[in-house]
């Protein structure tokens, strides 16, 4: 094997045929990812449109519960499943909805998957546990232990699906908490310029999506709720709801008692604009100082061994030479 690859290493016409492939596949690559891109600010916009006509159907035909201006429906399977063992009364389904709306799953379809994939997955890591343990497993382990595992993979399955979500909750979050003072530094500039909160929420919606589409979605969804709902305040508190951000709850709090109290909404947003670019800041200087030691143990495991490889080869090699 060693023999082959210096026999390789040796044949340069060969080599070089390699490296000017790989320099045309990386080519091609780098050509053609900007075509294979999807657009996905398009798709989550879209999405808000449907909530948008579920808002409007909820608000002038309050006795339609089930949500019918939805364009997604539920699987049938699904639903099928959810319904039989009624999972929405003992899966904590009002929860689950908050949660699905943190994580940007929104409508019955995503309600239904979550209860639907909440069953299902611990029943199936249970069962792949129990056919490798009767299939391919050829250890000699004790019953109990095999046992403990099948147990321990359902555990597994069961918490899997609240997992995914309190990663995608995470990631959604750490998305608009970046671009908010960004939002909010528009969304100043909409209010002096002598545009209603609607609309300053719309053009920062269309704007933002850029830097942040979950953010761009809640503010598109803000406006839905601002121009449907009967009670403004309402929009704000599902605003923040929705976020999980103390942030969002801040500027909520300032448009409440701005509407409430008349307070100018212009000097309200500059200062939370600015305590919104304080808190980022600090976030990164607390994260630039956390970073000396947690590069500490990588340097002790993989760049100290090298350096004193590198230090003390030379005077080795010299000594061995001279031993000889």
């Amino acid at each position: 094997m060693i023999d082959e690859i210096v026999k390789f290493g040796s044949n340069g016409r060969l080599v070089f045929s390699v490296l000017v492939a790989l320099a045309v596949v990386a080519t091609v690559l780098t050509l053609a990812m900007p075509f294979m891109s999807s657009d996905t600010l398009a798709k989550r916009m879209k999405s808000v449109a449907s909530e948008r006509e579920r808002i409007r159907a909820r608000e002038r035909a309050a006795s339609k519960a089930n949500g019918s201006g939805l364009r997604q429906q539920p699987k049938v399977y699904m639903k099928k499943v959810v319904d039989r063992f009624s999972l929405s009364t003992w899966l904590n389904t009002d929860d689950a909805k908050m949660r699905l709306a943190s994580a940007g799953f929104r409508g019955p379809q995503a309600e239904v998957a979550f209860l639907f994939f909440r069953l299902v997955t611990p029943i199936g890591f249970a069962l792949l546990a129990t056919l490798y343990f009767m299939v391919l497993d050829d250890s000699d382990w004790p019953f109990l232990i095999k046992v403990a595992v099948v147990i321990f993979s359902t555990y597994v399955g069961v918490k899997a699906p609240e997992l995914f979500i309190a990663n995608a909750i995470a990631k959604r979050q750490e998305s608009m908490r970046l671009a908010f003072p960004d939002a909010l530094d528009l969304m100043l500039i909409c209010v002096e310029s002598g545009m209603s909160i609607e609309h300053a929420f719309r053009k920062v919606g269309r704007e933002i999506g850029v830097r942040s589409v979950p953010l761009a979605e809640e503010f598109a969804l803000a406006t839905a709720e601002l121009a449907y709902l009967p009670d403004r305040r309402q929009a704000f508190q599902n605003l923040t709801a929705r976020t999980g951000l103390d942030c969002v709850k801040q500027i909520a709090t300032v448009l409440v008692q701005a509407e409430k109290y008349g307070t100018p909404l212009g000097r309200a947003l500059r200062v939370t604009a600015q305590e919104s670019r304080d808190m980022r800041m600090a976030e990164a200087e607390r994260k630039a100082a956390a970073l000396p030691p947690k590069l500490t143990v990588p340097m002790i495991l993989f760049f100290l061994p090298v350096l004193m490889v590198v230090v003390m080869a030379p005077a080795v090699i010299q000594v061995m030479n001279q031993s000889w």
